[in-house]
């Protein structure tokens, strides 16, 4: 079975944004494309993306990135009530925002390494399986 990867949002922005770490999931994309992986991502990314941009691009940009993003060769991850439970065990037992939880469950259900860039996930290594890159900076 190949690889499975889940994407948070901040491993999508930084391809878009060509940050540090986009070479990866361009890398990722690319298996994911080729069939030497498979690549998720939660339905949340969605919206985090879409708010994210448009507040720094405008909604136009915003909707722009969105389409480019559901045309990657990923699948996205509606919650469902297994990946709900799991998030809110997850929420329960880390300081993790409802976002991070949901990404992180997807993750762990799923038995995928999640790709981040955010210093709070590390909190999960050695309960989800991990793949940071460069972390963001705050802004």
């Amino acid at each position: 079975m190949a690889d499975r990867y889940v994407l948070d949002t901040w491993a999508v922005l930084a391809f878009f944004g060509d940050e540090p770490g986009a070479d990866k999931v361009e890398r990722l994309l690319g298996g994911a494309r080729d069939g030497r992986c498979h690549v998720l991502a939660c339905s949340i990314t969605l919206m985090e993306v879409f708010y994210t941009a448009m507040r720094v691009k405008g909604e136009d940009e915003a909707i722009r990135l969105l389409a480019l993003a559901k045309a990657w060769p990923i699948e996205w991850v509606a919650p469902d009530e297994k990946v709900l439970l799991q998030a809110g065990r997850l929420k329960a037992a880390y300081r993790l925002s409802v976002a991070d939880a949901l990404i992180a469950a997807v993750a762990k259900t799923r038995d995928a390494i999640l790709v981040h860039k955010d210093p709070e996930l590390e909190t999960l290594r050695g309960n989800v399986k991990l793949l940071g890159l460069p972390f963001r900076v705050s802004r």
